[in-house]
């Protein structure tokens, strides 16, 4: 329900700034990963043949790598959830709880311009008191 002088309603000036905040973080992410996936690559594909050969150092490398990739798979994760918002912002949805249907305070899209969720149902999801599928449930009061 919308109210007249709601301090969260988005309105339209709010939406093309919390869209830009949100494809800057997009160019941002992508040139780390970018960057961290050519770096492991070039990494990977070094010639080591005139190099002596230690085990330690094989390790340390596929570590350094699989660490590298690992980062990148939670940077991509990221990127997704701001395409995402994006969508929501062009669907109209953009602010509103995907659990409950609340608008999400101005305070937490400014913090996280990406957030699907108010605090109440994220802190729920995050404690994994319940998965992303039940928080309807929650919200409507039918599980606690």
């Amino acid at each position: 329900m919308i109210r007249r002088n709601d301090p969260d309603a988005l309105r339209p000036a709010d939406l093309r700034r919390f869209k830009q905040l949100l494809l800057a973080k997009q160019k941002e992410i992508l040139e780390v990963v970018i960057s961290m996936e050519d770096g492991a690559l070039r990494q990977a594909n070094t010639d080591l043949s005139n190099q002596p050969f230690h085990m330690a150092d094989l390790g340390s490398d596929n570590f350094e790598q699989d660490n590298t990739l690992s980062l990148t798979a939670s940077e991509r994760r990221l990127l997704t959830e701001i395409e995402d918002a994006l969508l929501r912002i062009e669907e109209g949805a953009y602010g509103i709880c995907e659990g409950g249907g609340e608008r999400i305070p101005k305070a937490r899209l400014e913090a996280i311009p990406w957030a699907r969720y108010c605090v109440k149902c994220a802190t729920l999801i995050e404690m994994g008191l319940l998965g992303e599928d039940d928080v309807d449930d929650v919200i409507d009061g039918s599980d606690y």
